[in-house]
């Protein structure tokens, strides 16, 4: 395993961390007693694997059910200096709320202190100023700060670019979890704030959000070749020191096995990534044309500024992912998920955008006039059955 100082925390992360979210019994709290035997031993050989091949950073949340209470059972088996341990919590407007709910989250872990502790979703305005406000839930934080209980605080978003920044530009914060891989690199901007601030930097979900790469399409595996598409995106995302570390959603021991292919790589991706990503741009240039390919995210307003609320720049991104790399099934995921997943991924899908007047707020996009078709054509590609957050089934 290799290590990253993580930001001004001056934490050791290894280049992988152990997220927690898909290796728990249930997405609701249940009471310890109903946590299936098998379950609960896959999850503790999960991490005993993680820590044996150096991943000791664990991550999870009070938002993922029953993760908190069965690593409970786990974590404290190991010498708590060998563990790095990161909770979320979400922001609310009562601070007293945010106070009790992380109380809950030390007890569920069995431990005396957390070293990261994340707000959780800072991912609207509105959120960032419950975060922030006096009296908010930094302040609450910071107090646990003063008590011992967290070592440095943080926040995860899934939220737009210059939320993201405007967050990280308080100040007030030791790390960031963001969204950023191959596929979708409109954050970059923030990781550079982010560096600016030298804040530690995780990258959240880059083999499931970042392309579903741990059963991608033929196409994406052929340009990608020698390496598999998901060591071709950890190594992507490391070879940018800005990056320390990137999460695993490891649902069984062994799930880290194909990452840590791309640790032995590391020194080398100079010289392995320039021709495989010369491939992929070339490939989406010749699919979707090079002027299409260069300028088709320029202009294009925000969901709350549509007719209808339509995230027409993630709409039109999952299309071209769709036509250039056959990510199909990646692109119904995420595209049947719009409408139903709040802030996390907001705004609706196209299938009303014959009955919409676009006109308006395409006006500064040089594709305005064949837009409305493209979306309608994502439609008739990538609708289908509604998709939920996971934490929503």
């Amino acid at each position: 395993m290799q290590y990253r100082r993580f930001g001004r925390t001056n934490l050791q992360m290894p280049v992988f961390s152990c997220g927690g979210m898909r290796y728990q019994f249930k997405w609701q709290d249940v009471p310890g007693w109903q946590i299936p035997k098998d379950n609960q031993q896959n999850l503790e050989a999960t991490i005993r694997r993680a820590v044996e091949v150096g991943i000791n950073h664990i991550e999870t949340a009070r938002g993922y059910g029953t993760s908190e209470v069965q690593l409970g059972r786990i974590l404290p088996t190991f010498p708590r200096e060998r563990l790095i341990v990161q909770t979320k919590i979400s922001p609310t407007s009562d601070s007293k709320e945010f106070q009790r709910t992380f109380d809950k989250s030390l007890a569920n872990l069995k431990l005396d202190y957390v070293d990261l502790l994340g707000i959780h979703g800072i991912n609207t305005p509105e959120l960032l100023h419950d975060s922030v406000r006096p009296g908010g839930c930094v302040d609450v934080a910071r107090q646990l700060q003063a008590q011992g209980k967290v070592q440095f605080l943080g926040f995860s978003t899934h939220g737009p670019t210059d939320v993201i920044v405007k967050t990280i530009e308080t100040n007030q914060f030791d790390y960031v979890n963001l969204h950023w891989y191959y596929i979708n690199q409109l954050n970059w901007t923030a990781i550079e704030a982010a560096t600016r601030h030298d804040m530690g930097v995780f990258i959240i979900s880059p083999a499931d959000k970042g392309g579903m790469l741990y059963k991608p399409p033929q196409k994406l595996v052929e340009l990608c070749k020698p390496l598999s598409p998901m060591v071709f995106n950890d190594l992507f995302c490391l070879s940018h020191p800005q990056v320390h570390t990137l999460s695993i959603g490891a649902s069984r021991p062994t799930d880290f096995d194909e990452h840590l292919k791309a640790v032995e790589l590391l020194d080398r991706a100079s010289e392995i990534l320039p021709p495989i990503l010369v491939r992929l741009e070339e490939e989406a240039t010749a699919i979707l044309g090079e002027d299409w390919a260069k300028t088709w995210d320029v202009g294009l307003p925000k969901p709350e500024e549509t007719p209808g609320g339509l995230n027409i720049r993630v709409i039109l991104w999952l299309r071209n992912l769709a036509l250039a790399y056959d990510m199909i099934e990646y692109g119904k995921m995420r595209y049947n998920m719009l409408g139903n997943a709040s802030h996390w991924f907001p705004g609706n899908k196209a299938d009303r955008v014959r009955g919409l007047d676009l006109q308006q707020c395409l006006r500064k996009s040089p594709h305005a006039d064949k837009i409305p078709t493209l979306l309608e054509d994502a439609h008739q590609l990538l609708g289908g059955q509604e998709v939920k957050r996971l934490s929503q089934q």
